[in-house]
């Protein structure tokens, strides 16, 4: 059985609860405390030397790291990641842009507002993150307004990687409500009968 160490407010850990649960794959999760700064302790870090979470252990042992890694491992020659070439491909160029675009704005703010309470200190971080966040938001919605899915008419990892964060992005300040497609594709997603909600 997989053993997965993370914090269910996280939702880079979300990422892998709600792939292992669309795959029905039974699962021992691990909790780990980021403010307590549990990710730096010599055990944790033997594990994932770069002091993150999530981490997937295997039955052999084997530790994997990266959400999105993690990600296409578990989907790998499952309908949520597919063969041919070129989806493949817009799969893993959702990916990046969900790490490089959209999670470091989306999250941050999040983080900021919901964990931090919105210290002085970082105000202007957050005016950054709410710029650049709604820019990863447009970017989303116009392509959700030509397709029910980020890669085209079936869920796929793509989804899920965006819709960790997206969904909670009003505990980071961002209104959606200029974003009907992404309205539309968060209550589609959530419709799987296989989903589960980030503390659920």
């Amino acid at each position: 059985m997989y053993k997965v160490y993370g914090d269910y407010r996280s939702g880079n850990c979300y990422k892998v609860k709600l792939m292992l649960h669309l795959l029905d794959q039974p699962y021992e999760w691990v909790p780990i405390d980021i403010l307590k700064g549990e990710t730096g302790e010599e055990a944790f870090l033997a594990k994932n030397p770069n002091g993150k979470i999530p981490v997937l252990e295997l039955d052999d042992g084997t530790c994997l790291w990266e959400s999105n890694a993690i990600l296409n491992f578990l989907a790998d020659s499952s309908a949520f990641l597919p063969t041919e070439p070129r989806l493949r491909t817009q799969v893993l160029q959702w990916q990046f842009f969900e790490q490089y675009s959209h999670e470091p704005y989306v999250a941050v703010a999040r983080f900021i507002q919901l964990y931090q309470g919105m210290p002085a200190e970082r105000l202007d971080e957050y005016q950054v993150c709410q710029a650049r966040g709604h820019k990863a938001l447009r970017v989303m919605e116009k392509q959700l307004e030509q397709t029910p899915y980020l890669v085209g008419d079936a869920y796929s990892i793509a989804d899920i990687a965006l819709y960790a964060y997206t969904h909670v992005a009003d505990e980071g300040g961002f209104d959606l409500s200029p974003y009907p497609a992404i309205q539309a594709w968060l209550a589609r997603v959530a419709s799987h009968p296989r989903h589960v909600t980030m503390l659920g």
